[in-house]
């Protein structure tokens, strides 16, 4: 982060802030099997249409999807792979902390 400058800083936390929604997070999930429309993803993640639009449109913005045009359907896809190695990588690590919580309260690993 040393050779960012202070425009660069404020595109990455507006990056970040995006991924700050767990419906976007939702979102992103349901497009690692490739891409869909609004109707699949409103189906997908149990929200409304307009609350799923105005979520992709902040994804979109942010870089991290991308809107295709097919016939008369919008389908959305990841912007660039690398956002689900980030994710895996925050999920794992919240996921070897939730376990930690577990074991703390039991007294030691789980049978």
């Amino acid at each position: 982060m040393n050779a960012l400058d202070d425009q660069a800083l404020d595109q990455v936390a507006d990056y970040f802030r995006a991924l700050a929604e767990p419906l976007r997070l939702k979102l992103l999930n349901g497009l690692r099997d490739g891409p869909m429309n609004v109707s699949e993803l409103t189906a997908l993640v149990g929200s409304s249409q307009a609350n799923v639009s105005k979520h992709l449109a902040v994804l979109a913005k942010a870089g991290l999807v991308v809107r295709r045009s097919r016939g008369t359907s919008a389908y959305y896809e990841i912007g660039d792979g690398r956002t689900y190695q980030l994710c895996d990588l925050v999920c794992g690590h919240i996921a070897d902390r939730l376990l930690a919580q577990v074991q703390g309260m039991t007294g030691g690993a789980r049978p």
